[in-house]
């Protein structure tokens, strides 16, 4: 029985020191895996959204400014297909000048 209580004694210390181990490996995710209880090394297995963000991951970063490009692109698109109705709205009825830019100042 004393043997018995003396295990649980143990686990229960060594429990917190265990716990502030896997948070020293969260913080450092390059840092050398901690040595268990029993005197083997474990590696943190990383899945999914848990994986460590040392890893760089360039083509990603090309993506993301080629979406961001389109996105551009379509408000230049857009602006300039403003200007040239003003262009040719004042070329037909040169009289309406500050209000046509009025209107395409609105549209923008």
């Amino acid at each position: 029985m004393a043997l018995l209580q003396h295990a649980v004694r143990t686990a229960r210390a060594a429990a917190p020191r265990a716990q502030a181990a896997s948070l020293l490996r969260m913080v450092a995710p390059g840092s050398a895996p901690a040595a268990s209880p029993m005197g083997t090394t474990s590696a943190p297995a990383a899945v999914g959204l848990g994986e460590p963000l040392s890893k760089r991951h360039a083509g990603v970063s090309v993506l993301g400014c080629a979406i961001a490009m389109v996105a551009v692109g379509g408000c230049a698109q857009g602006i300039g297909q403003l200007f040239a109705a003003l262009v040719v709205g004042m070329a037909r009825n040169p009289s309406m000048k500050e209000d046509l830019f009025t209107y395409t100042l609105i549209g923008m």
